[in-house]
């Protein structure tokens, strides 16, 4: 009998229904299908993601530098580094700001890691900077909290589990391939994790607010009928 490991299977059971939705062209069809689905798909996601298993890295020789396509959502912020900060706030006993300066001060994390895109297109990058559940550790996340919101400087708005941003590899990254990250790529600050989808990876990121319940506005993509979960 032929054995399947996690990926092949996520790629079966919740990544075939987000192709689909991404190739059909109509927002009704995807609403559809996506209500049918995305519960399964979100409850089998949850069910195999194991929020300390590392994903195996991959060496630095791997990098594919010219592979990562720049997208964007409607416009290319410009963010003036010096101005710049982090709001970490919702359902958090010590909400904060915090600036580039700050950000650096925290431990750096290095990944070299796959982004794949749903539009079937992947490039291995190294991206380095914050660990997510670093700072949400020091924002004291209430025990009710479950979800996390990401707002970006281009309005685009993001939505995760909890379990999937304290993955030791969900990073809040400033760097790519070991140098400043450009701001074509997400800067000063971006999402970054072997574990999601490309357009669950915010970039420009401006605020990260943390809640028991999800919102209506659950990800730009995903109120347009792609998958919300997104696992790898």
């Amino acid at each position: 009998m032929q054995s399947f490991n996690r990926r092949q299977f996520l790629q079966m059971a919740g990544l075939s229904s987000t192709l689909l939705l991404s190739g059909c062209g109509s927002d009704l069809f995807a609403g559809v299908v996506g209500q049918v689905t995305e519960p399964l798909n979100q409850r089998l996601d949850e069910l195999l993601l194991n929020p300390q298993k590392p994903v195996p890295e991959m060496p630095i020789s791997s990098i594919e530098p010219d592979k990562l396509i720049v997208n964007t959502f409607d416009f290319t912020p410009v963010i003036d580094p010096k101005l710049y900060r982090l709001t970490i706030d919702g359902e958090v006993n010590n909400p904060m700001q915090l600036g580039v300066k700050e950000l650096y001060k925290l431990p750096l994390t290095s990944v070299v890691m796959r982004h794949v895109c749903v539009e079937g297109w992947a490039a291995i990058v190294q991206w380095g900077g914050v660990r997510l559940r670093d700072l949400i550790q020091l924002a004291q996340p209430k025990e009710t909290v479950r979800y996390v919101y990401f707002q970006s400087a281009d309005g685009y708005y993001e939505s995760w589990d909890l379990r999937s941003c304290l993955h030791p590899q969900t990073l809040m990254a400033y760097q790519k391939n070991g140098e400043p990250l450009p701001i074509e790529n997400g800067a000063p600050l971006r999402l970054a994790a072997p574990i999601k989808l490309g357009y669950k990876h915010s970039k420009w990121v401006t605020r990260i607010m943390l809640t028991s319940n999800l919102l209506p506005q659950r990800g730009y993509w995903e109120d347009r009928g792609y998958e919300w979960f997104a696992g790898l």
